[in-house]
């Protein structure tokens, strides 16, 4: 397969989950004095060419990192993930990208050469998916999808089934290692105050 290049690639912060555990929008909550959003946006900017927030509701609570909102499908009937990479991969292609990386919104550290990586993964096996696995197992948010996946990403939800892991096993995902570096998690999401006050240390 021929190289990709870096202008062809648009990436995606997750944010339409509901964030029920945490009793508020996570994307939202202060982290070092910035939503935890911001944090994601800052590392995954730099490596894309432009990047969209996949979230619903009101876009204007996003107005201050500079970046589109793109909202999941109407009437969709299902939750979860697949349906942001689903929304955010369409309008991706409408502006002129083949190719989509994504990462949630809870993860402040995610690496700062994911998309590299995923991309010379994609581009040496030829797979529409390139995802990333740590030594805890895959991990489907840290993904890099392929304009050329949405039409089976679009069945697969129309059939019901809302799962990146399915998806992405039946489509042949290249996974890609990522170790952790100097002993941190670079795919630790914050799902609890305890988390959020180990990622305010970590960010010291």
């Amino acid at each position: 397969m021929s190289p990709i290049a870096p202008g062809s690639i648009a990436g995606v912060v997750l944010a339409g989950g509901r964030s029920t555990r945490m009793g508020a929008e996570k994307a939202l909550l202060a982290l070092a004095g910035r939503p935890l959003v911001a944090h994601v946006v800052e590392r995954l900017r730099p490596q894309v060419a432009d990047t969209f927030i996949n979230a619903n509701g009101e876009a204007a609570r996003f107005a201050g990192l500079g970046c589109e909102v793109v909202a999941d499908a109407a009437g969709a009937g299902l939750a979860g993930p697949l349906l942001g990479v689903a929304a955010a991969l369409a309008h991706a292609r409408r502006r002129g990208f083949s190719l989509l990386a994504t990462a949630p919104c809870d993860a402040p550290f995610l690496p700062l050469d994911l998309v590299a990586r995923l991309t010379a993964a994609m581009a040496a096996s030829g797979a529409r998916i390139a995802v990333a696995q740590s030594p805890r197992g895959l991990e489907p948010m840290f993904a890099l999808w392929s304009e050329h996946a949405l039409g089976e990403i679009a069945a697969e939800l129309a059939h019901g089934e809302a799962s990146p892991r399915a998806v992405m096993a039946r489509l042949g995902a290249v996974r890609v290692p990522f170790a952790p570096r100097e002993g941190e998690d670079p795919f630790a999401n914050l799902n609890s105050r305890e988390d959020f006050a180990a990622a305010e240390a970590r960010l010291g």
